[in-house]
Formats: structure tokens, C-alpha cells, sequence
């Protein structure tokens, strides 16, 4: 009988996304903005979520459309626009979309080399989003 291989899976651990949080949020204060983050696993389910003292409510629900967006397509949600601008069947397709967004804010997760989550922030303009969202990232670097 051969001998079945079975793949590694690469998962999201609480440790990471508490790291993730803490990066964000120390951005977001150096950048003066109060932000809701939101942390995606695999599966799209909600590994957790922050809203900052003082942070707005509806960029609540944004922050985890974003986490989701770039978990479902592996990629920035800033990104998406570029890609389809110029064809507006997709793109007004795409917004039809539950849980899709093109706002910037939104990173795919990957651990060795597998996408394993996404992470969405929202609050700020969608630079100051990207920018908080990307420092959450560094925590990968640590592992």
C-alpha cells in the first residue's frame, strides 16, 4: 500500500494576532488616529478584534470586510483597484460582493509560505490604515 503524504498546514496562533494588535495599535497611536483592527483565520472566521479607545463604530464592520477581502483573494485590498479599474463589469461586480472591499487596509497573513489569515484596519485614511496594518505584519518577522 503506498504511503499517504500528508501536507503541513501553517495556522494562525493567538500569540501572533496579540502581537499583530499590539503593533497596530502602537502605529495608530504614533500616527495619532484611533483605529478598529480586525484579524482573519483561513477559514474567514474572527481570530480577533479591537475597536481603540475612542475609535469610530462604523469602520468596525469595514476593518473585518477588509481582513476578509484580502484573506479571500490573497492580496492587499488597496491593490484590487489598480488590477481592475479599467474594467467596470468587475469592478462593479466585486462590490457587489459580500465582504469585498478595494479600501486600503486589508493584508493578506502568510506563514511559511501559506496564506493563513488576513488582517484589516480601519479608522484612518486608507494610507494611515495600510501603514498600521503593515506594522502589525512585523510581528512575523519575530517568529
Amino acid at each position: 500500500m503506498a504511503v499517504l503524504s500528508i501536507p503541513k498546514k501553517a495556522v494562525l496562533p493567538q500569540e501572533l494576532v496579540l502581537k499583530m494588535f499590539d503593533l497596530a495599535i502602537s502605529k495608530a497611536k504614533e500616527l495619532g488616529i484611533k483605529q478598529n483592527i480586525a484579524i482573519v483565520d483561513d477559514g474567514g472566521n474572527l481570530s480577533g478584534f479591537i475597536k481603540m479607545d475612542g475609535a469610530n463604530l462604523l469602520p468596525a464592520q469595514i476593518a473585518q470586510t477588509k481582513a476578509y477581502a484580502a484573506l479571500g483573494f490573497g492580496m492587499p485590498t488597496a491593490d484590487w483597484y489598480e488590477a481592475i479599474k479599467d474594467n467596470p463589469a468587475v469592478l462593479q461586480g466585486l462590490l457587489q460582493v459580500n465582504k469585498m472591499t478595494i479600501l486600503g487596509g486589508g493584508l493578506p497573513i502568510f506563514l511559511e509560505g501559506q496564506l493563513v489569515g488576513g488582517i484589516g484596519v480601519s479608522g484612518g485614511s486608507p494610507e494611515q490604515d495600510v501603514e498600521c496594518a503593515q506594522a502589525a505584519l512585523e510581528a512575523i518577522k519575530d517568529l
